[in-house]
């Protein structure tokens, strides 16, 4: 029942939803205190900004930034692949794709909750021609998770869980030589992570993606895909990744942070702030004081 009803709204023109999205966004800004104040510290603490100025320019165009994702998930986890990916107005660093596609080796493409986020999703299954396995985490409400992995399925996708089997999953998709598809800018559990500078805070970070990336001889490929403005489209970016994984945890999700971060810069306004990306999980050690804090 939830799946047709979700199907029927997600026929409804994505102009519509990208406006309604608009409005949303600015409502749930007036009527949450915490997501205010969650918006607020995260843009702030990231440094971002260059004066006061660029802040609210920053913070007003991110309010409604919100709302539009929240709705526009809809079409993007219901609507048929080849109707999405139509969507895409240009394809920006294809030629990393093809480059790692030629190569034979398997590929992680990796992305910060940046943009269309469900749309970075759609961009992997439906123009890469190998076979995906994205993590997923599964949802709070245990009634959104078939909508999730009904998304996910796609284009003969096999979603993988963030547990100990969607790993095995993920690894197995990779040797065969396929493709997977990390959110690595999610708080993993204590235990399944290390503190790393993001926007010079300490955040906890996951050590999966670097460990699957080694693992299997993988290229990494950062990527997002940008909203060009109510009804306009689409545009998916990709770019090489930055710098060497060694195999030590904290020197791999620094470097892992640095990627994220650069893609993170080139629309700040489309990035989800009200992520509370630097909480401290339970079970994880208590966070180190980088030189930027202590100043």
């Amino acid at each position: 029942m939830l799946l047709t009803i979700t199907k029927l709204f997600a026929r409804l023109p994505l102009p519509l939803l990208q406006a309604l999205g608009w409005i949303v966004g600015w409502l749930v800004w007036w009527g949450s205190p915490r997501h205010r104040r969650v918006l607020r510290t995260n843009l702030r603490l990231s440094a971002i900004a260059k004066n006061s100025r660029d802040y609210n320019r920053l913070l007003h165009s991110s309010i409604p930034a919100h709302g539009i994702a929240a709705l526009e998930f809809l079409p993007h986890w219901m609507r048929p692949l080849h109707s999405l990916t139509a969507l895409v107005r240009e394809k920006r660093g294809w030629e990393h794709v093809e480059a790692a596609l030629t190569s034979g080796r398997p590929i992680i493409f990796m992305s910060p909750h940046l943009g269309a986020l469900e749309m970075t999703g759609v961009c992997v299954a439906g123009l890469i021609p190998r076979k995906l396995a994205p993590l997923y985490r599964p949802p709070k409400q245990p009634y959104l998770e078939p909508l999730m992995i009904y998304s996910r399925s796609r284009g003969g996708a096999e979603p993988a869980p963030a547990n100990a089997a969607g790993v095995r999953v993920l690894l197995k998709t990779l040797k065969q030589g396929g493709v997977a598809y990390l959110l690595p800018d999610q708080v993993p559990g204590g235990g399944e992570g290390v503190w790393a500078p993001f926007f010079g805070q300490p955040a906890y970070t996951m050590i999966l993606l670097a460990k699957m990336a080694r693992a299997s001889n993988a290229i990494i490929l950062p990527c997002y895909t940008e909203r060009l403005g109510i009804g306009r489209g689409y545009r998916f970016h990709v770019q090489p990744f930055v710098g060497e994984l060694t195999g030590e945890p904290e020197h791999d999700a620094t470097v892992m942070n640095q990627n994220l971060e650069d893609l993170i810069r080139q629309i700040p306004e489309q990035y989800f702030w009200s992520y509370s990306r630097f909480k401290h999980p339970a079970g994880a050690p208590l966070p180190p004081a980088y030189p930027s804090e202590a100043a």
